[in-house]
């Protein structure tokens, strides 16, 4: 059985109008996670994310199904918090994963039952 590729430089809505498949191709979310970071964190829903792995209190490690093609893509991060001044960011980064955290307005790493990252850039 062979399989089929379509190939197309530009995609045509009957009403409208036409976009550059490269703005689909480098425009797009690479990964993204809805992700419970209290207790055992655990993934809500997701894409091309294969697991968390908990490093710390209020820090996650979120790994890949696919890796991206190099270190320079971009996560953001967010979630819920139940204190002023709370900063969500990534700390590390590689191709296969990228290490998250949740830090309050004294510098402590706090979880939170709901927390997300969304990732663009170029898969390998």
């Amino acid at each position: 059985m062979a399989l089929g590729k379509i190939k197309a430089d530009t995609l045509e809505h009957s009403t409208a109008g036409s976009l550059d498949t490269q703005y689909v191709v480098e425009g797009s979310l690479k990964s993204w996670v809805n992700m419970n970071t209290t207790s055992t964190p655990n993934v809500l829903d997701s894409l091309n994310v294969s697991g968390l792995i908990d490093d710390a209190q209020g820090q996650i490690n979120v790994a890949f199904t696919s890796s991206m093609a190099n270190v320079n893509y971009a996560p953001v991060c967010c979630g819920t918090a139940a204190a002023n001044g709370v900063v969500f960011d990534y700390i590390s980064k590689v191709t296969g994963n990228f290490d998250w955290r949740q830090i309050d307005n004294n510098g402590t790493k706090q979880d939170t039952d709901n927390a997300t990252a969304l990732v663009s850039g170029d898969l390998a």
